[in-house]
């Protein structure tokens, strides 16, 4: 599976990362060069996320982004002056051929990846389209999905991310066991480390989070298998328009992604990375 210049084939982590909405030109153009330039330094493939329509708020006065027209306008200028793939998400079938001209990944929300006509409609754009395992499904059920992408000519343009499951009211909890079963389905699978450590709704009129644990759910993913991690990034989440709660800051993005790759490494090709470090402890001996 290519996107873009990259091959999405296990042999790297793949980084799709971004702000949870567009809130204007300069935030998400900061935020792209500082992750293109974080992943470049780990030889990452790096997709940038944004989102034009935030249309499943908690409540009806939250901010939802600029809107279609306008959304796509930005993540086109993003994608020419960054060159860098863009992934976004489209909630009702007509969002997706005019997405599909600009995007390189469609998103199929979580609370939308059982419905029929969005899939088939992302499907027939031929993109690649990431579709997040809804809260209320069991990872094995995802395989129902992408059989139904398949029937609509998606088969092999299929990407699957975890993003928690519900427990009980206004929490989720991940199950690292769904990275392996949905990894079954031969589509490369994603961990969402920031919207798993949401709490939807838990602030009354909007949903709170607990970021300080998306790293190291991240950490766990990338140890469980994961082939790609998907995070939320902001220079300032606690005045961030949309998820601020969940969202990484985006000065501790490059030391994640240094671990996460080390993780990768370690998991992906062990004897490799077991001569790295016997490497290292011999140079060490030698200064001394």
């Amino acid at each position: 599976m290519k996107v873009g210049k990259h091959e999405l084939d296990g042999k790297k982590l793949f980084i799709i990362a971004g702000p949870c909405v567009l809130e204007n030109e300069e935030t998400p153009k900061r935020i792209a060069a500082r992750m293109k330039e974080a992943c470049a330094a780990q030889g990452l493939p790096f997709v940038f996320k944004a989102s034009f329509d935030k249309a499943n708020r908690t409540s009806g006065k939250a901010f939802r982004g600029p809107g279609i027209d306008e959304g796509l306008k930005q993540l086109e200028a993003i994608k020419k002056e960054f060159e860098v793939p863009i992934l976004t998400d489209v909630h009702l079938p007509e969002h997706c051929k005019p997405a599909a001209e600009v995007a390189d990944i469609l998103q199929i929300p979580a609370f939308l990846c059982r419905q029929t006509d969005l899939l088939e409609a992302a499907a027939k754009t031929g993109k690649i389209v990431n579709i997040k395992k809804g809260q209320f499904l069991a990872p094995w059920d995802m395989k129902q999905v992408v059989d139904k992408m398949s029937t609509f000519g998606a088969e092999g343009k299929v990407i699957l991310t975890e993003r928690g499951a519900s427990f009980g009211y206004n929490n989720l909890v991940s199950d690292m066991r769904s990275i392996a079963i949905m990894g079954k389905t031969g589509c490369p699978i994603v961990f969402d480390a920031t919207h798993s450590v949401q709490l939807p709704g838990g602030s009354g009129d909007k949903s709170g989070g607990q970021r300080e644990f998306a790293p190291l759910l991240a950490r766990a993913a990338v140890a469980a298998g994961a082939d790609g991690i998907f995070a939320e990034t902001h220079p300032e989440p606690d005045k961030a328009l949309s998820d601020g709660p969940n969202m990484i800051p985006l000065v501790a993005m490059p030391a994640l992604l240094r671990i996460l790759n080390a993780l990768h490494e370690l998991v992906s090709n062990p004897a490799k990375a077991i001569e790295a470090v016997e490497h290292e402890q011999e140079e060490s001996e030698k200064d001394k």
